[in-house]
């Protein structure tokens, strides 16, 4: 079994003295515009490529994007697995009881009446995270 990005990301980030938090965490503004403008790199690499290709560049920009996003993740102490779990779950909501699929016309799936919205504040507070004023 290959190991997760998660433990991955981890293992980076401690071999290079990188940010590493274990809970939900606040960080400051400076590594937080820092981490979004490596996102934004990285995205922006993401959208040029999926023109352009080839595909094994393609493969290797979104890679590198999931691999920010994870580090981004561990900067702020979010166990992201346990995140898109949460997303997941919203997203098959979108499924009608009777299987119908509402769609866009570009083919976006859309939220239907049975659609339930995440809870990511409950996953985070499962992680240890309170939020500022509560």
């Amino acid at each position: 079994m290959q190991p997760s990005p998660a433990s991955l990301v981890r293992e980076f980030h401690r071999a290079f003295g990188l940010d590493v938090r274990t809970a939900p965490t606040e960080i400051s503004p400076e590594l937080a515009a820092h981490r979004g403008e490596l996102l934004a790199e990285e995205a922006a690499e993401v959208a040029e490529v999926s023109v352009t290709g080839p595909l094994d560049r393609l493969a290797h920009e979104l890679a590198d994007l999931v691999y920010v996003a994870y580090g981004t993740a561990l900067v702020h102490g979010v166990d992201l697995d346990a995140v898109i779990a949460e997303i997941h779950r919203a997203n098959m909501t979108k499924v009608g009881p009777d299987g119908t699929v509402s769609r866009r016309a570009d083919g976006k799936v859309l939220k239907g009446d049975h659609y339930r919205a995440p809870d990511v504040a409950a996953v985070l507070r499962r992680q240890g995270w309170t939020a500022a004023g509560s």
